[in-house]
């Protein structure tokens, strides 16, 4: 979907040698709470010109690396934005940042080559969903598939 979004990740998990955005995050001093947030699952916001991602502590731990990296592209992304709360079980969204904190988080979090492995070996998007837990709206924003 977003070349300069897909170059951007690659670049950032190059220069931190990591692909974890819980390490990324603390690596640029973005402070990660985790806390009771009902239906919403994570959200972004800058008080005091302090980064902070809020993450549901409820979430399971796919949940919880999914909203982490996508509140972490919308930190990195759209650092004074307001950005409006991710909800439990909608990661779709046309809301163009919150496309953009997608298409971030499924850059980051799936590699090109294992999208490929994936794509050679099963060849449809709906097995490759399955597989990976990502939904084919999600897999439609790597890069990678186009």
């Amino acid at each position: 979907m977003n070349n300069r979004i897909h170059n951007y990740v690659v670049k950032l998990c190059k220069l931190y040698g990591t692909t974890n955005p819980f390490e990324i995050a603390k690596q640029k001093n973005i402070l990660i709470l985790k806390e009771n947030l009902g239906t919403i699952n994570g959200y972004y916001n800058m008080p005091l010109r302090q980064k902070q991602i809020h993450l549901n502590e409820n979430l399971n731990e796919f949940e919880m690396r999914f909203t982490c990296a996508h509140e972490l592209g919308h930190a990195l992304l759209h650092p004074k934005a307001n950005t409006p709360f991710l909800i439990s079980s909608t990661y779709l969204s046309v809301n163009k940042l919150e496309i953009e904190a997608n298409s971030f988080a499924i850059e980051m979090l799936l590699s090109d080559e294992d999208l490929v492995a994936l794509i050679h070996e099963h060849n449809n998007l709906d097995i490759i969903s399955s597989v990976t837990g990502y939904s084919k709206e999600l897999l439609m924003l790597k890069q990678s598939i186009h």
